[in-house]
């Protein structure tokens, strides 16, 4: 038996003192291959010291062997010495027969450096050199999936399907291109894939990606189903809530949907979105009280999101609640970060607090944007029409004509001012 073998029968038993002892013998006395073989299995087994030792040496002895500077580079990048690794690799010439493995070692070694273009012209060049490699189409295609360009990944995941390669490096590529299809919004490839993985063997991140996509493609029963699974086994998955609460909704399950938001601000209390749409559904439930708390935690978490605003000043002006809509709105004009809708909303609040003059600041500044919406023109029109503002009340009977043109009150109004 040799040193080598020893030494590892050594270490497998835990007596590492008769290890290093036998390591320095198989260090001076085992042959090179046996060396070398000794170098791989303690690099596997995270002996990262002892596996340069050996590999330092045989390189001394045998300077034109590339496969050693590749390996020795791929310890460097275990001990978080770059340079030292770029440094073996950029010896390794395209004459060499370990180009290709030293191109790799350098494309994985730019990627964790999130230099990706880099690490993209690395991966190229080895393909073009071996074409037909897998294990090199596998390493683009992984890239370009870390990159999010899913549409460069997904020719390259088929191609290596299509040769019969469906599993590579413990990466199911079925399940790969099912969800690059669905983050490309190509939802119909996307679900013929990743239907084929039975939900038991699917990870949370796919599960959750085959729910998105089956409630994409109004499948949501489906959707449901996945998301519920998901949430029965990892509850803390705080992306899925938002969605489950979308599907149930549109499946007009409003007391469902507003339990699962309930577990998600449950586990995901900062995310102002979460609140909203709680609120949201609140409000469709006619629960104003409880949509009100909600869109105020909102509002608490980012003062500058105009979206929790609008739907608190929305109530406001619902529940004639004038002056609170007054001291929500006005700073935000003050700070000109607005929205039509709020001007639309301080024009009515103005109107019923009798200060004209500021409804008709507001009303002039809403109404660009509501010359579509008969809700807004009908009040506004009375509204100009009491101002003495004829030219106002033509164009906005001229606009509210052409949303309603059946309404023969409004006809009539427009043809008495033409007259």
């Amino acid at each position: 038996m040799s040193y080598a073998q020893t030494a590892l029968d050594q270490l497998e038993k835990g007596q590492l003192a008769d290890f290093k002892k036998q390591y320095a013998l198989a260090l001076r006395h085992d042959d090179d291959d046996t060396l070398f073989s000794l170098a791989e299995e303690l690099y596997s087994l995270g002996f990262l010291n002892q596996s340069r030792r050996i590999y330092e040496k045989l390189l001394a002895k045998y300077p034109e062997e590339d496969e050693l500077r590749t390996n020795l580079a791929d310890i460097a990048i275990d001990e978080d010495k770059d340079d030292q690794a770029l440094d073996y690799l950029n010896q390794v010439k395209p004459d060499s027969p370990a180009y290709v493995e030293a191109l790799m070692v350098a494309a994985d070694l730019y990627q964790t450096q999130e230099l990706f273009e880099v690490s993209e012209q690395k991966l190229l060049t080895a393909k073009k050199v071996a074409p037909d490699e897998p294990v090199i189409t596998f390493a683009l295609a992984e890239l370009y999936f870390t990159m999010r360009e899913f549409r460069k990944a997904i020719p390259l995941y088929l191609d290596l399907i299509t040769a019969g390669t469906t599993e590579l490096s413990k990466v199911n590529l079925v399940e790969r291109l099912g969800v690059a299809y669905a983050n490309a919004g190509r939802f119909e490839q996307a679900i013929g894939y990743l239907k084929q993985i039975h939900s038991g063997d699917m990870t949370p991140d796919v599960k959750f990606e085959t729910a998105f996509t089956y409630l994409q493609l109004k499948d949501r029963p489906a959707a449901i189903r996945l998301f519920n699974e998901l949430k029965d086994t990892d509850a803390h998955y705080t992306s899925l809530y938002p969605y489950l609460g979308q599907a149930l909704e549109q499946e007009n399950r409003l007391a469902e949907a507003l339990t699962a938001l309930q577990e998600g601000l449950g586990v995901d209390q900062y995310n102002e979105k979460l609140w909203l749409q709680a609120a949201h559904v609140a409000t469709r439930l006619d629960d104003e009280a409880l949509a009100e708390k909600y869109l105020k935690k909102g509002h608490d978490l980012d003062h500058d999101d105009l979206s929790a605003v609008i739907q608190l000043s929305n109530l406001y002006v619902k529940q004639e609640r004038w002056d609170e809509n007054t001291a929500l709105v006005v700073p935000y004009l003050q700070e000109d970060n607005t929205d039509p809708q709020l001007y639309w909303n301080l024009a009515v609040t103005a109107e019923h607090q009798e200060d004209f003059a500021k409804a008709r600041q507001y009303y002039d500044a809403a109404a660009p944007y509501f010359m579509d919406q008969a809700d807004f023109l009908k009040p506004a029109i009375y509204f100009y029409r009491e101002e003495g503002a004829q030219k106002q009340v033509v164009d906005l009977l001229k606009a509210y004509l052409k949303v309603v043109p059946d309404d023969q009150e409004m006809a009539l109004m427009l043809d008495s001012y033409q007259d």
